[in-house]
């Protein structure tokens, strides 16, 4: 009942408003996600993400109820971090929070590392929270994006909160050429200083190794380093071969077990990039892709199913099939790494866009056997970083859920999770099930009449 429910309460909140017999997407774009698509996607969905499980118990009453209920997810479903104890109030602070965890929407994070504000001044990393980081601060700042912490929270209280609620780090970025985000300003950009960043490169790489080892267990090493035109570079001056170099750097400093990411968006330079550093022995284990819809326009150009490609992406189904196989060729897990697809404004039919576009999406990357983790990069309005979309998370900026939350929240939590009940006819019970992957919870009541739980994995 409680699933009828919440997909009556999904439709009101998508279309219902538009007329009985109005489409919130346009021609085009339901005619690329037609019923032969979707049939295909669900295919894949059970054949890759469900798996045969057998429970055998013993000293069970006959007659009772065995439950069976998945509780944790084998999928990393994700978020970044970047506004922990930012958002101005203890109650929104708590609704944040409350994202985060094994068996909440997000078991999985991604944390700040960008170096210009983690390391401000030469030689002084903010490992550990200051005052700065505490919500007393945040929470009486009228305009706190001002601050010049704001989205970017020093890392450790974060760190343990996520060790405390089973939430799988990742950390972003290490080495990246941007020069408003990340490189400090007290690093040179003259040519005849290249060998003397490069000599700062390896040290944080270094630095980040030796401090953080394993506790941190995926990093992404460089960040967006691919020239969108070969030949000429993305950010002007920067160490030669650097983004090679710092994965030789980091595969010698970081533990076997972390995972070293590559990341960046869809470009046709990004596989071949990818492929002439595996061939030369960078140690790459993960793919990062990021698709990115940075304007209200290319928003709807993208749900009216327009020819038209937003930060270099094709929203187009079978375009994203095509480059995921593209990216398979290098046999690596793939992260879906900077989610943004905005309300491309404040009305019912610019939050059901949003909601559509982002049902639609996530059920083809959960369909996609290589893809492990899913990121949505801003959780809240008008918390993103300069030049991204005032109206792309999934809450408004008082924590007021979203048409797109829901959406998510009845994906991860109810359509993608499995729950049964077998009726035992004997003391011993042995039955099989398929199931999502994951954690399930067992509980039964035994002979006795006591009750009873055992927890088994479905991988």
């Amino acid at each position: 009942m409680r699933r009828w429910l919440l997909f009556f309460e999904m439709l009101l909140c998508v279309g219902t408003a538009f007329g009985q017999d109005a489409s919130v997407m346009g021609e085009k774009y339901e005619a690329y996600w037609n019923a032969d698509l979707q049939k295909e996607i669900d295919a894949r969905i059970e054949k890759y993400r469900k798996a045969n499980a057998q429970v055998q118990l013993s000293g069970v009453q006959p007659g009772s109820t065995v439950r069976v209920e998945q509780v944790e997810h084998a999928f990393q479903f994700g978020a970044h971090l970047f506004n922990f104890d930012q958002l101005g109030s203890d109650e929104r602070n708590r609704k944040y929070k409350a994202l985060y965890g094994k068996e909440k929407l997000f078991n999985a994070g991604t944390l700040a590392f960008y170096w210009k504000k983690f390391e401000p001044e030469p030689g002084k990393p903010r490992f550990y929270a200051s005052e700065n980081d505490a919500p007393e601060h945040w929470n009486q700042l009228a305009e706190p994006w001002k601050d010049p912490y704001w989205r970017r929270p020093s890392p450790e209280k974060i760190i343990a909160f996520c060790e405390a609620n089973g939430v799988a780090m990742h950390g972003h970025p290490i080495i990246w050429g941007n020069r408003g985000h990340q490189h400090p300003n007290w690093i040179s950009l003259e040519p005849d200083k290249v060998d003397e960043m490069e000599r700062l490169f390896r040290k944080r790489v270094q630095e980040l190794a030796a401090f953080y080892k394993d506790r941190i267990p995926s990093w992404d090493v460089v960040n967006e380093s691919v020239d969108p035109i070969p030949g000429k570079p993305r950010y002007g001056v920067m160490p030669e071969d650097y983004t090679f170099r710092m994965f030789q750097e980091a595969a010698k400093d970081f533990p076997a077990s972390v995972k070293l990411n590559i990341n960046d968006s869809w470009r046709a330079v990004y596989p071949p990039f990818i492929q002439d550093l595996v061939t030369r022995g960078a140690k790459i284990d993960v793919v990062g892709l990021q698709m990115h819809i940075f304007g209200s326009q290319a928003m709807r150009d993208v749900c009216e199913g327009k020819d038209v490609f937003p930060n270099n992406t094709s929203w187009k189904p079978r375009d994203v099939i095509q480059y995921l196989t593209e990216l398979d060729k290098f046999g690596k897990p793939i992260h879906i790494s900077e989610i943004t697809i905005p309300a491309p404004g404040d009305d019912e039919r610019a939050n059901a866009m949003q909601a559509r576009l982002t049902r639609d999406m996530y059920r083809l990357w959960f369909s996609w056997p290589s893809v492990y983790r899913i990121t949505w990069w801003n959780v809240v309005d008008d918390c993103g970083a300069s030049g991204e979309p005032l109206k792309s998370g999934l809450f408004t900026r008082q924590m007021e859920p979203k048409p797109v939350y829901r959406e998510l929240e009845r994906l991860i939590h109810h359509e993608w999770k499995t729950s049964l009940r077998h009726i035992s006819s004997s003391d011993e019970v042995r039955f099989t099930f398929r199931g999502f992957k994951g954690r399930y919870r067992i509980t039964w009541t035994a002979l006795d009449g006591t009750s009873h739980t055992q927890f088994i994995e479905v991988n």
